[in-house]
């Protein structure tokens, strides 16, 4: 049975038949053209059937009672039920709610659909994180990611339609730090590594081009351990393919940085004065490279060393210099894109050991180190003139395992660690 009748709260139709129940409008009841005992419901509004050929003692009202004893006497009185269904005249919907909503990211959109002389409401292509209120089609609730979303609406009634577009933009939330990411023992994080990364290089160095920077705040725990890996970029074997390392020393009387870049043959190295990290203490460090050449040539060795820089809390440091067959000339391969750890299983951050706000710069940043260290006050790296191409907040706006890449698409997955390692701490 197909029960259907005018509801005066809803204003609006009840239908319901072996499909659920629904409100609706725009409706028309029109009998079969071969067989008079044959009715079909058409949506005016959607040009569609939503029941089709029934026979006409299916039909009942909210009593139960059949409308008509033939399909011309169904017909015509569920049309006159239709006719005095939403609208007493001959007005059209006219959607009255604002076509324009902001909100941030992750915040709850709370939105109603309003119309004048509306009484069936529809959606199209609302975008995942967004559905309609239970109870309550016109009302549509969730959250959305940054970005600009531009769902339809749609109110009817037996005399037409109403189309709209709303338009939702999704900012980011405001910048907030409150958070960093702790390494203990054997925990790392691993990243894609891509040639779109910064760090890649197919090569020796050909100019700016090749540039690039990395900037992010360490806090050391209390190991004495001498190769404690802050950040790795590079190829799986480390005796013959280029890295970038970064590592931090924390035996007595060193507790240093130490930036390593080639192979363990072929390489340039440098390191920070001795003492110049203390633990438990939160350092902006900037490392950068100009892109030019890093190894062929034993007379040019002063000139591969210049062509990197170590900033400590906006300080540029005075390094001390080693090199393996005098720096390298190869290609950084993207093999490995490591925080913690140093390629498969060795040099790992312990005992506390804290970073917050890794990111990486397609250029060299050496100039700009004023402004990106901000007196040791982080903020949104991406209002920079320059922005990174890569930055990973390290728990603020993270779910564990993933810590997402803010601004590009490299996120990294915490490996051996848990959701506690996200702590309350930042600098």
């Amino acid at each position: 049975m197909i029960k259907i009748y005018r509801d005066d709260a809803a204003n609006s139709i009840f239908l319901q038949d072996a499909n659920g129940a629904q409100f609706t409008n725009s409706l028309q009841a029109i009998l079969n053209d071969t067989d008079d005992t044959l009715v079909s419901i058409r949506d005016l509004a959607k040009q569609v059937d939503i029941v089709s050929d029934e026979p006409y003692d299916e039909f009942i009202d909210e009593n139960d009672n059949v409308y008509g004893t033939d399909g011309s006497s169904t017909v015509n009185a569920l049309n006159a039920e239709f006719m005095v269904s939403g609208t007493s005249g001959s007005e059209v919907p006219v959607i009255t709610s604002s076509l324009n909503i902001s909100a941030v990211s992750g915040e709850v959109i709370n939105y109603e659909l309003t119309a004048d002389f509306g009484v069936g409401y529809e959606w199209e292509n609302l975008p995942s994180g967004l559905v309609t209120s239970e109870g309550n089609v016109r009302k549509i609730l969730g959250s959305l990611p940054s970005g600009v979303y531009t769902p339809t609406m749609r109110a009817v009634n037996y005399n037409g339609s109403d189309l709209q577009t709303l338009t939702i933009t999704v900012s980011n939330p405001p910048y907030a730090n409150t958070k960093s990411v702790r390494f203990n023992n054997n925990d790392y994080c691993f990243g894609i590594p891509s040639v779109l990364n910064p760090l890649f290089r197919a090569a020796n160095g050909t100019g700016a081009s090749d540039a690039w920077s990395i900037s992010l705040y360490f806090k050391a725990g209390t190991s004495s351990d001498q190769e404690q890996t802050l950040l790795m970029f590079g190829g799986s074997s480390q005796s013959v393919e280029g890295r970038v390392q970064l590592w931090y020393d924390g035996s007595s009387n060193d507790r240093h940085l130490r930036l390593r870049y080639g192979t363990n043959n072929s390489y340039l190295e440098f390191e920070t004065p001795n003492n110049g990290i203390s633990q438990n203490v939160w350092y902006n460090i900037l490392v950068t490279y100009d892109g030019g050449t890093t190894g062929g040539s034993p007379l040019d060795i002063s000139d591969f060393y210049s062509r990197f820089k170590i900033f400590i809390d906006g300080v540029e440091q005075t390094l001390n210099t080693s090199h393996g067959n005098f720096g390298y000339s190869s290609s950084i391969l993207p093999e490995y894109f490591l925080l913690g750890r140093n390629g498969t299983s060795s040099n790992y951050m312990r005992n506390n050991c804290k970073l917050d706000e890794v990111a990486l710069f397609n250029s060299d940043q050496s100039s700009n180190i004023a402004t990106i260290y901000n007196l040791g006050v982080p903020f949104d790296l991406s209002s920079l003139l320059n922005p990174p191409s890569a930055w990973w907040r390290m728990g603020d706006g993270d779910t564990y395992p993933i810590l997402q890449d803010s601004i590009g698409d490299s996120d990294f997955l915490m490996v051996n660690m848990t959701s506690l390692d996200i702590v309350n701490d930042a600098p």
